[in-house]
């Protein structure tokens, strides 16, 4: 579903990202890993349109997608939940899920009952502010902003930092209900390598801004990829 060949990234003068490959399959969770500075970031900020790449191409379904903006990458079916969560503090939580109608057409402008199902405190909350809410509740609604838009490919940045433990089981479950779906690939950064390990199909290891290591979990163990990750 997603396939990202030569990827070349620069802010400034800085090159970041160096002739990057990652690939994600529907029904499959990619596993994107790498100490902080690795270029982790700026390659799903780069897919998502936030952040232009000079070289590289992107396709989504088999179809190029060019140097898309957020808007254009949104329509691509990519969907982006940032490091950091990002919800509207004043909105209510109703009005950030549906701040996931811009690229939906209006007859679908309403929100799924399998949002509510993944995560039943947005129910019970959808008059609350998103700056009133928990960061673990403000995580679950991030997700499910992104998820209104019905995307192929979820790429999710650091969903369980600084999340209470209960909460990360809660993603994790609701991650493995849209992989089991087999509508979506997922690519999910994680410094967690036990969370990582456990939603992974597949696993790419990034440093200094290039691909370190690419393996699929039948040939890759948990504490290979502590190995790398320590080195």
């Amino acid at each position: 579903m997603l396939d990202v060949q030569n990827m070349n990234l620069r802010y400034g003068q800085s090159q970041i990202l160096f002739d990057v490959a990652l690939q994600a399959v529907t029904g499959k969770i990619t596993a994107l890993m790498g100490n902080n500075g690795a270029g982790k970031t700026s390659l799903l900020k780069a897919i998502a349109g936030r952040h232009t790449a000079f070289d590289g191409d992107i396709t989504i379904g088999g179809k190029p997608a060019g140097k898309a903006n957020a808007y254009q990458a949104a329509r691509n079916g990519v969907a982006y939940v940032p490091q950091g969560r990002e919800v509207f503090p004043m909105m209510s939580v109703q009005e950030n899920l549906e701040t996931g109608y811009a690229c939906l057409p209006k007859s679908e402008h309403r929100i799924p009952d399998m949002i509510f199902d993944l995560f039943p405190i947005l129910k019970d909350f959808l008059g609350r502010r998103g700056g009133d809410l928990s960061g673990g509740q403000q995580q679950q609604l991030a997700i499910g902003r992104a998820l209104i838009a019905k995307p192929r490919v979820l790429l999710l940045d650091e969903p369980t930092e600084g999340i209470q433990p209960n909460v990360i089981d809660q993603i994790g479950d609701a991650l493995q209900v849209l992989r089991d779906a087999g509508e979506m690939a997922i690519v999910l950064v994680e410094q967690n390598a036990d969370f990582a390990y456990r939603m992974g199909d597949t696993f790419t290891v990034m440093e200094s801004g290039r691909v370190k290591r690419t393996a699929d979990k039948a040939t890759c163990s948990k504490d290979d990829l502590i190995a790398d990750l320590a080195l």
